[in-house]
C-alpha cells in the first residue's frame, strides 16, 4: 500500500467503523473524565478547611504546614489518579483500533460488543507495550534535557562572556544531538501494540515484533506517523477552539461580579461552564488525535506484513471465512 492507499484505508475505516471506534473512545475517556472531576470533588471537599485559610491569608503572612501538607496530597493523588486513568483509557482506545482492523481489512461488520471483548482482553499486554516503549524513550529524552540543562547552568555558574555562550551552544548541541535518538525509537517500536493485538503477543515480543517489521522502511513509517499526528492534531485544534471560545464567554460572563475576596468554591462555580465546554471540547478532540494515527499504524502493520511475511494470500483466504460471531 501506498500513501494514498494507507490514509484512505484509514478515513474508510473510520467512515466505516466510527460508531464502535467513536463509542469505545466516548465510554473510556468520558468515564475517565468523570473519575477525575469525581475525584477533585472529592479531594476539594477533603480539603477545603486548609483551602480557606491558605485563602485568607494576609500579605506578608507565611502558610501553615499543617494546611499545605493535605492539599499537596490530595491534588497530587487527584493527578495520579487523573494519569492513570488516561492511561488505562488510551490503552483501551490503542487495543480497538487494531480489534476494529482485524475485521475491516476482511471486509466484515463488527459490533461494539466484540471490539470491546477483544480490546479489553488485550488492554494489559497493549499497557505494557505502551510503558516500555515509553521507558525506552525516556532515557534518551532525559539524557537530552540534562545535556541542556548542565550547559545552562554551567554558563550562569561562569562570569558571563564568550565561555557562557560556549557552554550553552555545546548543551543545545547535546540536545539536538539526542533528538534523533528519540524519533529512531518512537518509530522502531511504533508497531508494537497492533502487534500486541493482531498477533496476542506480550509486551516485550511485540517491542521485537515491531523493530523486525519497521526495519528496511523506517523513513516511510515515519513520514506517514507525523503526517497522521499532524492530521489528527490539526482536526482535535478545530474541533476543540469553539468549545474554548464559548467557554471563554460563558467563563467571562461568570466572573465579572468577582472580587479579589470571593471563597474559592464561589469561583469555580462561576467558571463551571467554561471548565464544562473546555472538558467536552477536550473529549470530543481527543478521540480524533486518539483513533486516527493508531489506524494509520495498524494499516502500516498490515501493510508491512504483507511485504515481508506474504499476508495477503492468508487474508484472502480468511475474507472468505464468515466471521465467528453475528454482526
Amino acid at each position: 500500500m501506498k500513501l494514498g492507499d494507507i490514509f484512505n484505508g484509514a478515513f474508510s475505516t473510520l467512515g466505516r467503523y466510527w460508531k464502535q471506534l467513536l463509542a469505545v473512545g466516548a465510554t473510556l475517556y468520558g468515564g475517565a473524565l468523570v473519575v477525575v472531576g469525581a475525584a477533585v470533588a472529592v479531594g476539594y471537599g477533603a480539603v477545603s478547611d486548609h483551602l480557606d485559610r491558605l485563602f485568607a491569608l494576609e500579605d506578608g503572612e507565611s502558610a501553615a504546614s499543617g494546611d499545605v501538607a493535605p492539599v499537596v496530597v490530595a491534588f497530587g493523588a487527584v493527578a495520579l489518579l487523573g494519569i492513570l486513568a488516561m492511561v488505562v483509557a488510551s490503552a483501551v482506545v490503542y487495543a480497538a483500533v487494531p480489534a476494529v482492523l482485524q475485521d475491516a481489512v476482511l471486509g466484515r461488520p463488527t459490533t461494539f460488543s466484540a471490539v470491546w471483548r477483544r480490546a479489553w482482553a488485550r488492554t494489559p499486554a497493549v499497557i505494557g507495550t505502551l510503558l516500555l516503549t515509553g521507558l525506552i524513550t525516556m532515557v534518551p529524552m532525559l539524557l537530552a534535557t540534562g545535556a541542556l540543562t548542565a550547559g545552562i547552568i554551567a554558563a550562569v555558574a561562569t562570569d558571563g562572556g564568550g565561555s557562557a555562550v560556549a557552554l550553552i551552544v555545546v548543551g543545545a548541541v547535546g540536545f539536538l544531538a539526542f533528538v534523533p535518538l528519540v524519533l529512531w525509537l518512537w518509530v522502531r517500536l511504533s508497531l508494537a501494540p497492533s502487534a500486541a493485538v493482531f498477533e496476542n503477543q506480550g509486551p516485550t515480543a511485540s517491542l521485537r515484533r515491531s523493530a523486525l517489521l519497521v526495519r528496511g522502511d523506517w523513513w516511510r513509517i515515519c513520514g506517514m506517523m507525523l503526517l497522521a499526528s499532524a492530521i489528527a492534531s490539526t482536526v482535535g485544534y478545530i474541533i476543540q477552539l469553539p468549545f474554548n471560545l464559548l467557554g471563554m464567554f460563558t467563563g467571562a460572563v461568570g466572573t465579572t461580579t468577582l472580587d479579589e475576596h470571593t471563597h474559592p468554591a464561589a469561583i469555580i462555580t462561576a467558571l463551571g461552564g467554561y471548565l464544562v465546554l473546555a472538558a467536552l471540547g477536550q473529549l470530543v478532540g481527543q478521540l480524533a488525535v486518539a483513533v486516527f494515527p493508531p489506524l494509520v499504524t495498524g494499516l502500516l502493520y498490515v501493510d508491512r506484513r504483507i511485504r515481508t511475511e506474504n499476508l495477503a494470500p492468508v487474508l484472502a483466504e480468511a475474507a472468505s471465512v464468515p466471521p465467528p460471531y453475528a454482526p
